[in-house]
């Protein structure tokens, strides 16, 4: 990645803190809030590793390594390797600007086909435990329950295809999808959620957005909010934190996770053993279950939800339920010499099943059917190909680091567009690792890819980020690839100068997009015409400076993006000890148009 040139002077002077507690707390970002006085730089609020330059000078520093796909995944209760401090792999400066913390105002207290098991493999499982989670920073969308019931609406960063064509009749002109364009795009922040109190970084991945409630994992617990008000409208407690949340959702917004038996010592785990279903409407937990090897419980690497199975994967086998009565459907057997590493879900259910010696596996990329397993098709990857993620599963598409030539961790060096009805390869499509931008970690968790959507037999990848227009700046662009000839269709839309663009998940035949900001500007949400490629604005946060701190801490690569009729949702996916005194986090911040 081009680097930005060294500083002029006269650097800004970074601000922290949103101000004392207020009640009621008025709108951030409406003239006359108050507004707090300087304080001394402090670390960056909790988030990703982050990037030097996108638009703002910087000072000189010495080179560093970022934490990546490519590096050993993380055991649940393992410092975080994105904490901003200490960081182990270095600390790095924000997006484009000095960060400070992210304090907001704080809020008032809200009142049988399957097979897969190799006796062999299932020595490893407990060394699997230590890779057993890279921040993915997947970005849910639960479907809003409004009736469509032929397919599960995902629309998540992993390709997702969520959303129908319809037209929006109020707030201006349609983007064709679901998404209406509102009369005033300017955000305000509507709530923030203060992050746990731990002592250990602590794993707290997962949220979901139903037409009734924003839905957020937190320390070995999942919350309901009001999406409007913040109002906290019911609890689910877990054994232990959450390891793995499916990215995806039944048309009545039942979902699936994956967490630890209890709650583990400093520094350690308990495994990733037990998967519920959770009943996202109605807040309630529909039943636990685990998978045994002999008389232990096997460590589950991911989890997904297709038509009404949950499905999770593992180096031991794969295994699934109903979700609603939580009856198998399948299990790992002992005597397989192939296991199901991991499924892809959504509208079709696809697993990727490992065969043969590390050194000479061959990855088998079926479609099967949700209730008995049955393979429908299959496709079967070159010989050495070690790891493979599901990008979507209609259409499909797979994404690998095909001899690790990416070179830059990121998981992806060829798409495979597949035929899912016959197995058959279609196209391969190459992206470079130094050219595009997207990741995925297809380690464990097979569905973990950020930065890209599939839809209407196109993929849409974002480009590296280059020199923009202005000086110090940068940019990048959106572009789109035809899953039948695997060329890009001449299709752009640039981020502008200074933001950074990164696909959300798709509306109909457009692309919902999100713009992280400059260092003088709030952050954006468009909607690309799959036509065209027009880009109408459906949000723009507030360009104070406080806000923006805030949001640029919710790394897009790093963080849970999730955008629904004029809200923005941003979380973490990792609660922190404060890395200081006084030091203000937030687990999530929710943004939204109107009065």
């Amino acid at each position: 990645m081009t680097q930005p040139p060294p500083p002029p002077p006269n650097q800004p002077p970074q601000q922290g803190g949103f101000g004392p507690p207020q009640d009621p707390p008025p709108s951030l970002d409406k003239p006359g809030a108050p507004q707090p006085p300087p304080t001394p730089p402090q670390q960056p609020g909790f988030g990703a590793p982050q990037q030097p330059g996108y638009g703002y000078p910087q000072a000189p520093q010495a080179p560093q390594t970022p934490p990546g796909y490519g590096y050993p995944n993380q055991q649940p209760n393992q410092p975080n390797p994105y904490a901003q401090s200490p960081n182990p792999y270095g600390q790095q400066p924000g997006y484009g600007y000095p960060q400070g913390t992210m304090p907001l105002q704080p809020q008032p207290a809200p009142p049988a086909g399957r097979k897969g098991i190799n006796a062999q493999l299932a020595i490893i499982v407990s060394a699997v435990v230590a890779i057993a989670l890279i921040v993915g920073g997947g970005i849910w969308y639960a479907n809003s329950g409004k009736g469509d019931d032929k397919k599960d609406d995902t629309a998540s960063s992993s390709g997702g295809t969520g959303g129908k064509d319809g037209k929006g009749d109020t707030g201006g002109t349609s983007t064709k999808g679901e998404e209406k364009v509102p009369s005033d795009p300017a955000s305000h922040v509507l709530y923030q959620v203060p992050e746990p109190k731990v002592d250990d970084s602590t794993v707290v991945s997962g949220s979901w957005l139903t037409d009734k409630a924003y839905v957020k994992a937190g320390v070995a617990e999942i919350n309901g909010y009001d999406p409007d008000k913040g109002t906290k409208l019911w609890t689910i407690k877990l054994s232990g934190p959450v390891c793995e949340a499916s990215s995806h959702t039944t048309s009545d917004n039942k979902t699936a996770v994956v967490y630890q038996p209890k709650m583990p010592a400093k520094n350690s785990s308990a495994g990733c053993s037990k998967v519920s279903a959770i009943d996202l409407n109605a807040g309630k937990m529909l039943w636990t279950k685990s998978v045994n090897s002999g008389d232990r419980p096997i460590s589950l690497d991911n989890v997904t939800v297709s038509a009404n199975t949950v499905a999770a994967g593992s180096t031991s086998g794969g295994a699934a339920w109903d979700i609603t009565s939580g009856k198998s459907l399948w299990a790992p057997k002992p005597t397989d010499t192939c296991y199901d590493a991991g499924y892809g879900g959504g509208e079709k259910l696809v697993a990727v099943r490992k065969c043969g010696s590390y050194d000479q596996r061959q990855l088998h990329i079926q479609t099967i059917d949700p209730k008995s397993g049955k393979v429908i098709s299959e496709y079967k990857m070159t010989s050495g190909i070690e790891y493979a993620s599901v990008v979507s599963t209609n259409p499909l598409v797979v994404a690998a680091d095909v001899g690790d030539s990416a070179g830059d961790g990121s998981g992806i060096s060829d798409f495979f567009s597949i035929d899912n009805k016959t197995g058959k390869l279609i196209t391969r499509i190459s992206a470079p690792g130094d050219q595009f931008a997207a990741k995925c970690d297809g380690i464990t968790k097979i569905e973990a890819c950020t930065g890209l959507a599939v839809g209407k037999d196109r993929l849409y990848v974002p480009t590296e980020e280059h020199d923009g227009t202005g000086e110090y700046s940068q940019t990048n662009e959106i572009v789109a690839f035809d899953l039948a000839t695997g060329k890009q269709t001449g299709q752009r839309a640039d981020a502008g100068d200074g933001y950074t663009i990164y696909p959300l998940r798709m509306d109909g035949a457009n692309v919902i997009a999100y713009k992280r900001p400059p260092y003088d500007k709030g952050g954006q949400v468009v909607s690309i015409d799959g036509g065209s490629f027009k880009e109408t604005k459906l949000l723009e946060n507030p360009a104070t400076e406080q806000v923006r701190d805030a949001e640029t801490s919710m790394s897009p690569e790093y963080s849970e993006l999730l955008y629904s009729q004029g809200h923005l949702y941003m979380s973490g996916v990792y609660a922190d000890k404060p890395s200081g005194a006084g030091d203000k986090e937030y687990l999530a911040i929710a943004f939204g148009t109107g009065a």
